[in-house]
């Protein structure tokens, strides 16, 4: 919208992003679908992506598609190679027939990887936690820095190729990149350590490796983490890396990236796998469930400190345009506000405050036809009610479990 141009944006115009034309500005965020035991895709991946196409989104974005076998939070997921493309091929084939567009989420999950799982380490910018695996993670060597860069440019063309219109390359939750980007986890005193210039300096490349390798083929954009969830959101930390990324890092790195100009939007996101999960999702954290569907020393862990780990952040529609909307006032990139939005109205205020699309996520599991159901009755409420009980289930078929009927729908016991 033009500063000459004071009429309101609707979400379900067509929209541009990068090269293409999206049929409206509603994105299928990405969630881990816990529905590739063999890390292929399947039938009930397939079936998963066609609904929430065939239910409006204009894009559906296949979560997590990891770029090297180590680079998975466990075992079970998508990691591109050649023998993922045929299943690849399928999904897309899906998601298009039903008049969406299809985006792989692209990433390595360093320090948040399985290494018990992966039967490989994991990696980090130096020797830190790797929770998930209970172990250490491997530092990342200069001369390792160029292979992995080279290993995203790899999967980016795998997945044009499987027919992946966009690309979402995933800066956030203290993954690889992520770590890197953190003052708090990246103690390197070399070219990739220190100022947030050069904490920056991988994640630029690997941008700028993507978008050489799949020219206009594809609209690229970053998931890009506006604050860890550790410390203060907000700005300044005296100078001590006493907290993860905060709103000034995050503006930094924004500014960097659009300048670079290899990017098509960025997509804000917050929060830690390693640390505050619930930084990003909001709601009430499911800490029963969540022990119920773990084994051995994670289930152990969960129940006696899953409180300090999974902490309670009451949910608000629109709950991260608070920081979002900074980042709004400092790049003119396209921006994608997600967290909460799940009705007309905070889609409507994503649009006013100068976001170019909105991403759901929890909202479309309870029902993926969401979006077609606001654009024929703008009144319409969704039926989430933010219990985050979808949460645990990434480990046995991400789902609604009010939808499937395996607990009570509060709105229908109260009604």
């Amino acid at each position: 919208m033009t500063d000459s141009d004071t009429s309101p944006v609707d979400p379900f115009a067509p929209a541009k992003l990068g090269p293409l034309t999206l049929r409206n500005r509603i994105i299928k965020c990405a969630t881990f679908e816990g529905m590739t035991p063999d890390a292929l895709v399947t039938d009930d991946l397939i079936d998963f992506h066609r609904e929430v196409a065939a239910g409006g989104a204009a894009m559906s974005t296949v979560a997590y598609c990891a770029i090297a076998p180590e680079g998975r939070t466990d075992r079970h997921q998508i990691w591109m190679r050649p023998e993922a493309v045929p299943g690849l091929t399928e999904l897309t084939s899906a998601i298009h027939a039903e008049g969406a567009l299809a985006a792989a989420q692209l990433g390595h999950a360093g320090p948040v990887a399985n290494s018990v799982s992966n039967g490989l380490p994991a990696l980090g910018p130096g020797r830190i936690p790797a929770p998930m695996g209970m172990s250490l993670t491997d530092k990342v060597q200069l001369e390792d820095i160029p292979v992995l860069v080279r290993k995203f440019a790899t999967a980016a063309r795998l997945a044009v190729d499987s027919g992946f219109n966009g690309l979402e390359i995933h800066l956030g939750h203290n993954y690889l990149l992520s770590s890197f980007m953190s003052p708090m986890l990246n103690h390197r005193r070399d070219a990739y350590g220190g100022n947030a210039v050069n904490r920056a300096r991988f994640a630029r490349e690997v941008l700028e490796a993507v978008r050489n390798e799949v020219g206009d083929e594809a609209a690229v954009w970053a998931k890009l983490n506006m604050f860890d969830g550790v410390g203060k959101p907000g700005r300044g930390r005296g100078g001590k890396a006493w907290s993860g990324t905060n709103l000034d890092d995050a503006i930094k790195y924004a500014e960097l990236f659009e300048g670079d100009g290899h990017i098509d939007a960025i997509e804000p996101t917050a929060g830690s796998s390693l640390l505050n999960p619930m930084y990003l999702f909001h709601g009430e954290p499911p800490l029963e469930s969540f022990a119920d569907a773990m084994v051995g020393a994670m289930k152990t862990g969960m129940k006696m400190g899953g409180k300090m780990f999974l902490k309670h952040y009451p949910y608000t529609d629109a709950y991260l345009l608070p920081l979002a909307r900074e980042l709004r006032k400092s790049v003119s990139l396209p921006l994608i506000l997600l967290g909460g939005i799940t009705d007309r109205a905070s889609m409507q205020l994503a649009m006013d405050e100068g976001f170019d699309f909105v991403a759901m996520g929890r909202a479309l599991l309870r029902e993926p036809d969401l979006p077609l159901l606001i654009q024929n009755d703008p009144s319409t409420e969704s039926k989430c009610v933010h219990c985050n009980l979808c949460m645990p289930t990434i480990y046995s078929k991400t789902r609604c479990p009010i939808r499937t009927g395996e607990v009570p729908d509060p709105l229908a016991v109260a009604g």
